[in-house]
Formats: C-alpha cells, structure tokens, sequence
C-alpha cells in the first residue's frame, strides 16, 4: 500500500494536468471567439470538432466554456453556424440542456439562438433537434439569467416565419413568456415582450393566440414604465398584435392604452417615439370609430408634433396615421386639417372629400408648386403625383391652380390642373374673362406649343387645351399663341412689300 501511494499521486497529477490543460483550452477559445479577427484561423484549426467532445466532458466549467465559445462562433456568421448543425452539435446541446446547471443552460441557451438567427432554415434545424421543449422548461426555471436566454432563443426562432413562430406557441411557450413579463428583472421583462412580439407579427391567428394567454392587461400598463428599452418592445408587441385585425385593434385599446401610447410620442428616446407612432398607426387604420377614438384621446395634435419633430423614415407612421384618420369622413379630415397635418400621402386623403376641403388645403400652400410637406423628396414621385391628383381633382378654386399652369410644372402634376381648368371654364363666364387678364390663356398656348400639338396631346392634355380654346373666339386664341407677333409682323411687310409695288 506504501508503493502504490505515490503511484496514485502520479496517475492523479496526470488526470489534474490533462484537466487543467482543457479547461485552459476551451477558456483560451472562448476568449478567442470573442474577437472577430480570430474566426478565420479558429475555423481553419478545425475549433468546431475540438469543442464538441468537450461538450460532454464530466467537469461542468470546461462543459461551459465549450458551449459558450459555440456560442460565439455560430454568431459571428452563417456559415459557422451550419458547421455547428453539420457537426451534430444540437442534439448534444439539447441533450445536456435539460440536466446542466443553471450556467451551462445560459451558454446552451446562447448557442441556438446563434444558430437560430441567421436564417429560417438554422432556425428550423434547432427545432428539428428537439430543443423547443428543452428551452420551454428553462422558463420555468428559477434563476432569470436562465429565462432570459430561453426567452431569446425563442424570439429569434419566432421571428422568421408563421410556421416557426406556430411551432414555438405548440411548445406551450406564450403562458410562461407573459410570466416574465412580470418578472422584477428589466432585461428578462424585455427580451419576453420582444418575444412575444415576434410571435404576433405573422398572422392574426398567431397574434390571437397571444392575446389569449391574457398578455395585454400584463404588457400593456408597462407603456408607463420608466424603462425605455422596455417601453420599446411593449410598443412593438402592442402594434404587431393590433396591426392584423379590428377585434384585436379594439382588445389593444381596451387594455387602456391611452393616454399613455401619446405620451410615449413625446419620448426622449428615439424608438420608443417611432414604435408608439406605429402603434397609433396600426389602430387608426381599421375602422372610423377607432379613428375617432385616437381624436378624441387629442391623438392628432400629438402626431402632428412628433411628425414636425420626427426626421427621415421615422416620420412616416405619423404620417399614415393622419392619413388614415383623414380618409374615414369629413369631418375626421376636417380635424386633421385644423391640426395642421402635414405630408403628400396624408393631404392626398384629405383634399379627396370635397371642394371645400381641397380649398382649404391650396389656401394653406406655401408656394406655388405643389401642395407639399417640409420634407417633400422623402415620399416617392409617383405617390406624390397621385397625391396630388386627389387634391387637384377636387378643386374649384382657380387662384389656387393658376400658380401650377407653368409649362415647368411636372407633366404628371400639369395634366391634372389643365384637366380642372377644362372642366370650370365652359360654364363659368367671370372665370373665362379672369383667365384671359390673368395670362392663363396665354400660358396654355405655350404649353399646347410645348406638346407639339394640340391633337397629340398625351394623356388627355391635348384634348383638355382644346376644350379650353373652344371656349373664345379662334382670333383671341391665335392673338396668344406663341410667334403670333412674328406673323403678324410678317404680314405687314408682306403687305407693304404689296403696296410698295402698286404705286411704283
């Protein structure tokens, strides 16, 4: 027994330096998989098949360290993250997922949701693994740094498409993500709200089935949390559940989200105005009574400053929202005109009701141009142009369209306003007068020049300048059309050429 105690020592030295020597590995790789200029010479070193033995190791921190440097290179891009499917790496995973401590879950947790995210087919392969019940029973775990992680990797297997995110509600995943939603940690809170909002965006039967695990009375009260991050993903949640439907429009709204949504416009923080906008937006579109509901909360004049304060994309819910509100009636657009609304799209859907309402909108124009916004060039031409057909189509008020007959003014634009011209004129005599002393006339010939002819004329224009000319007598329309001064001048030395040579 004396012998063979210094043998043992010796056996147990080699087994403590070959331990020692993995657990020094896995933790040199994992640090080395944190840093992008590594990656290449890592995969080139064969890491992946390294690591995955290691994965079953008896020594639960060298377990870790290798599930976590996984983790790492499947997020760095798609191509490790099919290495990791290819290399049998998720059956493992989900394997000791179930059975590990609460640090090993959090790096395995980690691993599928880096695999998850690239695309729907990693996505699916993490399903097909069976890791879907795995992470379903980490929500029920105590420690929520555990949940958390779950919580991730479900969202980003939910994001992609509906039969993923069906897949996630069929693990019983939604009752326990509206838990942690109640949760005291903030981050888990968010990352659970983001969850569930990916659930929801694909289809109404999807968003139904959130809303049936009780989540708005949970989420919606969190508008008000001092928490910006959180606020964010609760708006989104609350947009993507009430986009789909007017019964799920009207759940959200009965969760007494106003008027806390329109003190979310005003937030300090950029998404959170940008999501709330987007919130507002997808309840107005449904119905007028939903619209109406927005008015009467003072919904349009807070819309109306966060699109004036807004810049780029971010403005463009605002402005939908006060195009939707505007198309319901006349007097929903009536509002929004007192409101000062601004944008091509929302104008377009007010100026469409009636001749008053496209009157009052040329009497606000800034500019003899086309009725626009402050940042008309962030709305494409064609829809400007058919906003503006809208508005044009429905004026009467000739001061207002005189500016736009310019031979400059955009074809598009220009056929509309000789088309109103066209239609006033042969049964109003004070309007035919006021637009021969006001140059109209002239300003037509020009542009009947500019088309090359009168019967060509494309679009119509031609046919609408010849409506107009019908209306005075042919001498008036040939007095200003264009080089008529040249051949009356012509005429005259024609004529005194004749003259001259009578009484020679």
């Amino acid at each position: 027994m004396t012998a063979a105690a210094p043998n043992t020592r010796l056996v147990l030295s080699v087994f403590e330096k070959y331990q020692k020597e993995r657990l020094l590995f896995v933790q040199t790789v994992a640090d080395l998989a944190s840093r992008e200029a590594n990656m290449d010479a890592l995969q080139g070193c064969g890491v992946l098949a390294l690591l995955r033995p290691l994965l079953l190791d008896n020594i639960p921190a060298i377990q870790h360290a290798a599930a976590l440097a996984l983790g790492r290179l499947a997020n760095y891009n798609e191509e490790l993250a099919e290495a990791v499917v290819d290399g049998d790496i998720l059956p493992q995973l989900v394997f000791s997922l179930r059975e590990q401590n609460r640090f090993y879950k959090k790096a395995a947790s980690f691993v599928l949701r880096a695999v998850a995210k690239h695309s729907p087919e990693l996505a699916q392969s993490v399903v097909d693994s069976g890791a879907l019940n795995a992470l379903v029973t980490c929500l029920e775990e105590f420690d929520p740094g555990v949940k958390e992680s779950a919580a991730w990797a479900l969202g980003y297997i939910a994001r992609h498409n509906g039969d993923l995110a069906q897949a996630v509600v069929d693990a019983g995943a939604i009752p326990l993500l509206v838990l942690c939603v109640q949760e005291p940690e903030l981050s888990l809170r968010r990352i659970a709200a983001s969850a569930l909002s990916d659930v929801s965006k694909h289809s109404p039967e999807l968003a139904q089935s959130v809303v049936d695990a009780n989540t708005i009375p949970f989420i919606a009260p969190l508008l008000a949390n001092p928490d910006a991050k959180l606020r964010r993903q609760v708006c989104s949640a609350l947009s993507q559940i009430a986009k789909h439907t007017v019964d799920l429009a009207e759940t959200v709204v009965d969760g007494e989200i106003f008027p806390n949504v329109l003190n979310c416009l005003k937030d300090s923080d950029g998404y959170v105005k940008k999501n709330s906008a987007t919130l507002i937006c997808e309840i107005a579109k449904h119905t007028p009574e939903l619209a109406q509901l927005i008015v009467n909360s003072g919904g349009i004049a807070a819309v109306v400053d966060y699109v004036s304060d807004a810049r780029g994309n971010a403005r463009l819910p605002g402005i939908m929202t006060l195009g939707y509100i505007a198309a319901f009636s006349e007097t929903l657009a009536l509002a929004v005109i007192l409101a000062k609304g601004p944008a091509h799209w929302s104008l377009g859907q007010i100026g469409r009701h009636s001749p008053d309402h496209a009157k009052t909108l040329a009497d606000n124009c800034r500019s003899p141009q086309t009725p626009q916004s402050p940042h008309q060039r962030e709305h494409p031409p064609r829809k400007r142009n058919a906003h503006c057909k809208c508005i044009l189509e429905k004026t009467l008020y000739l001061d207002a369209l005189e500016p736009l007959l310019q031979p400059s003014t955009p074809f598009n634009v220009l056929k509309y306003v000789v088309g109103q011209f066209a239609k006033i004129l042969p049964n109003d005599v004070a309007a035919r007068r006021a637009f021969v002393t006001s140059g109209g006339l002239q300003r037509v010939q020009e542009i009947a020049a500019g088309l090359g002819s009168v019967n060509g004329g494309a679009g119509g224009m031609g046919e609408f300048i010849r409506t107009i000319n019908e209306c005075y007598p042919e001498e008036i329309v040939r007095y200003y059309s264009p080089g008529y001064s040249t051949t009356l001048l012509e005429k005259v030395r024609v004529f005194s050429s004749f003259f001259g040579q009578v009484f020679v």
